[in-house]
């Protein structure tokens, strides 16, 4: 572990040149003070954790100085934002402080809140405490899922006053991510008709990310397989953990197929198919049961900037395994969830039929989840039919969920131990972000974000004394309206 001055960096980004970003440097934030910091995030890229309380880090992290090999640029992209495309996006409030190397590889460090950018258009380049709370929160509450995501090591609050729906206070969130690079940064070269740079561009993501391609003939369209892949599964993911984005445009998806800029994200609380968890989402395009095929939609969408490096039936071949990808990955997640040791006919009906009935009751997805992890065949216990009001329903599904589970021999405990280390008790509800935000913001009391930030890194164990943070929420704590705004 090293100290904040002797971090490594190897900024391999900053030597592609500027037709890639605009170097600039951070604007720091009034009065700087410290509200979390992950010794897990510190540990990744080999920070000493006593590095983290350091007069230092605020001052590195806030913009106030500048990290020692550090070369801050802010990034150009573009995108497709709700199905329409934006020529020039870039990160307006970001900046890529550098690339450290670290015992467990390379990460970028970023800096989200960090002032004014060239790509700002007519932002301010700031964050607010709000949004960085809630991105920090959950980057490390998925971490805990075991999905792919970015990192947050920290955020550091201000005293300025930003203008959001309402006057906010200020903050940064540093980022830890193995890249920042997006489906729109290939969109931005392809669309300025500079297939030079989007060749470059290519060559540095499988270099850096994907080198066991690098020899391969057809590298470019197995750099294009794998990110379906990986999307597909990530997506799937979501799915079973009932994770809905809320932004899912083309500048929002990793080419690395991490979950990646946390806005108006929200998880299920009672099962909605269609819940909408951006206030600002009229029309539903992200709603929960239409992010496998806006996955779809995105990749079809990089695979159309890929055609000067790979024929476009290629790529067309490759997008169409994308559907068997996601239902194979979403089938073995959801039967692990029910309990079953492997994958035989007639399970995705089950449950397929399975998530109706949840449907038809509204019933909340996660305590239901857990609770079928209770049932015991061998003295018929059986907590989660509680849940449902329509029992002869359940008990029709249930008749053959028993059936099934008679296929496999496997006792009781064991399943039910199992089924526990992949059904969360603990997920991040709106509402326990809303507690933890308000007491942030008005008591400068950041003791709920830090309980937070632990329950979460373990959402599978027991955790006895905590189950409150278990609780469905409240009537009031439902379909908090969450914006982009940040």
């Amino acid at each position: 572990m090293t100290t904040l001055d002797k971090l490594f960096f190897n900024n391999t980004f900053f030597a592609l040149g500027d037709t890639f970003y605009s170097a600039l440097h951070p604007q720091p934030i009034k009065n700087p003070y410290l509200v979390s910091a992950s010794e897990k995030v510190a540990e990744l890229i080999g920070l000493d954790v006593g590095e983290l309380t350091s007069r230092h880090f605020i001052e590195y992290f806030s913009g106030q100085k500048l990290l020692p090999g550090s070369q801050p640029l802010a990034m150009v992209y573009s995108g497709h934002q709700f199905g329409s495309y934006n020529p020039r996006l870039g990160d307006g409030r970001a900046m890529l402080l550098g690339e450290v190397e670290g015992p467990h590889g390379r990460y970028d460090l970023t800096i989200k809140g960090a002032g004014m950018t060239p790509y700002s258009r007519f932002g301010d380049g700031r964050a607010v405490l709000r949004s960085s709370i809630r991105e920090y929160l959950c980057s490390e509450a998925m971490t805990g899922l075991g999905i792919p995501t970015t990192r947050a090591l920290c955020v550091i609050g201000g005293e300025d006053k930003i203008a959001r729906e309402t006057l906010e206070p200020s903050a940064v969130i540093v980022r830890v991510a193995e890249s920042h690079i997006r489906f729109g940064s290939f969109e931005w070269f392809y669309y300025q008709n500079d297939h030079v740079s989007l060749k470059k561009l290519a060559d540095y993501v499988i270099e850096r990310h994907y080198s066991y391609l690098k020899d391969q003939k057809e590298k470019y369209a197995l750099f294009y397989a794998e990110v379906v892949k990986r999307t597909a599964h990530m997506i799937a993911q979501w799915q079973a953990v009932g994770f809905a984005h809320g932004v899912m445009n083309t500048d929002n998806m990793s080419i690395l197929g991490q979950t990646f800029d946390y806005g108006p994200y929200g998880f299920l609380d009672d099962f909605e198919p269609g819940f909408i968890c951006n206030h600002s989402d009229d029309a539903g395009r992200y709603a929960f049961n239409q992010q496998p095929q806006i996955g779809l939609w995105n990749l079809n969408a990089l695979a159309h900037v890929l055609t000067p490096l790979v024929d476009k039936s290629v790529l067309v071949d490759i997008l169409k395994g994308y559907e068997k990808e996601f239902v194979d990955q979403y089938t073995a997640l959801f039967c692990a969830k029910l309990g079953f040791g492997g994958i035989l006919p007639g399970d995705a009906v089950l449950i397929q039929n399975w998530l109706e009935l949840l449907a038809s009751e509204k019933v909340d997805y996660t305590n239901c989840m857990r609770s079928l992890c209770e049932t015991d065949l061998a003295s018929k216990v059986i907590p989660v039919r509680n849940y449902f009001r329509n029992t002869n329903a359940f008990d029709l599904w249930f008749e053959r969920y028993h059936s099934r589970l008679q296929q496999q021999s496997l006792a009781d405990s064991d399943r039910q131990q199992q089924m526990k280390q992949v059904n969360p008790k603990f997920i991040l509800r709106n509402y326990l972000a809303q507690h933890a935000i308000e007491k942030a913001q008005h008591q400068r009391d950041f003791s709920e974000v830090n309980r937070l930030l632990n329950l979460l890194y373990t959402p599978f164990a027991e955790h006895p004394g905590m189950e409150a943070y278990a609780n469905a929420p409240p009537d009031s704590g439902k379909h908090l309206e969450i914006s982009c705004s940040s």
